[in-house]
């Protein structure tokens, strides 16, 4: 029997893994990949977005509770996840406020990176999933995890760089998610309006700036199948997710999944030789550079 192929994803926060790929990741799973979900805090200093868990005894404890939503969402998806250690840095009001002292985005790239090398070097992933450049959108934690994401797979498979964290480990594909597009959007405005829903996305459409994207999608996954699971992930956040009143569940789930039933991603990084576009996130990976794992 050959070895399974892994996956490793990179998040910033509890909940990032179920509202980013989560469906590629349950679908992944259910076919026998091993997924490893890298959270690189712990999402300390996140507000409490569901109105109805605003609570004082959840505020009080939000560090605790976000690790049980978490561990909530891992079994839901079927994945395995560990935490990277790094305090969350907030989102600050404004370009000039300061982040807080010794929280992740303000981390030597080394130092966030290297926890992550170990994992990677121990895991062993051929292939990583992450934000872009952008993180996604500007979180300081955002930005900071595709640094170090970045740094970790052109590192971990050189001997000579982060010694003490394994055997050196190289990936072989590294990808950006690529979820929030001004194309999936339209497409699910125009579906809805046809239908007679309405639509939330009309302004925010309209305030999207016209010009090409910075990372085109190069890879579609199709999981509709999945986003039943998905939602049940992302709905185990129940402090960041309101599933009555909420921007995820505008849409109905059935209408992604006949417009849209795909998680999308930009191929950042190939060490294979593969054709894009592409409907597989291990596509050109072949039998013989599968090796097994050393956990």
């Amino acid at each position: 029997m050959s070895a399974p192929l892994r996956l490793m994803a990179v998040h910033a926060h509890p909940d990032d893994e179920s509202s980013k790929g989560a469906a590629t990741m349950a679908r992944y799973v259910r076919e026998g990949v091993e997924v490893l979900v890298c959270t690189c805090t712990g999402g300390e200093r996140g507000s409490v977005l569901n109105k109805k868990m605003d609570r004082p005894e959840v505020v009080a404890n939000i560090a605790e509770v976000r690790r049980a939503e978490m561990a909530r969402a891992r079994e839901i998806l079927g994945v395995q996840q560990r935490f990277m250690g790094f305090v969350d840095s907030g989102l600050p009001e404004s370009e000039d406020e300061a982040l807080p002292e010794g929280c992740f985005a303000v981390q030597k790239l080394e130092d966030a990176t290297a926890p992550l090398v170990a994992a990677i070097r121990e895991f062993r992933p051929h292939v990583i999933i992450t934000y872009d450049d952008d993180g996604g959108y500007p979180h300081p934690d955002h930005i900071m995890t595709n640094r170090v994401s970045v740094e970790a797979f052109e590192a971990a498979g050189d001997p000579d760089r982060y010694p003490g964290t394994g055997d050196p480990w190289q990936p072989l594909k590294l990808y950006y998610h690529m979820g929030f597009t001004k194309e999936r959007f339209e497409a699910l405005h125009e579906a809805m309006m046809e239908r007679g829903l309405g639509s939330p996305y009309a302004d925010w459409i309209s305030r999207w700036e016209d010009r090409p994207a910075k990372w085109p999608v190069t890879t579609r996954v199709p999981c509709g199948d999945y986003f039943e699971i998905r939602d049940q992930a992302l709905l185990a956040h129940a402090t960041q997710v309101d599933p009555d009143d909420g921007f995820w569940f505008v849409c109905p789930r059935e209408l992604q999944q006949e417009i849209w039933p795909t998680e999308d991603y930009h191929l950042a990084r190939s060490l294979v030789d593969t054709a894009v576009p592409e409907d597989d996130l291990f596509a050109g990976i072949h039998a013989d550079e599968v090796e097994p794992a050393c956990h």
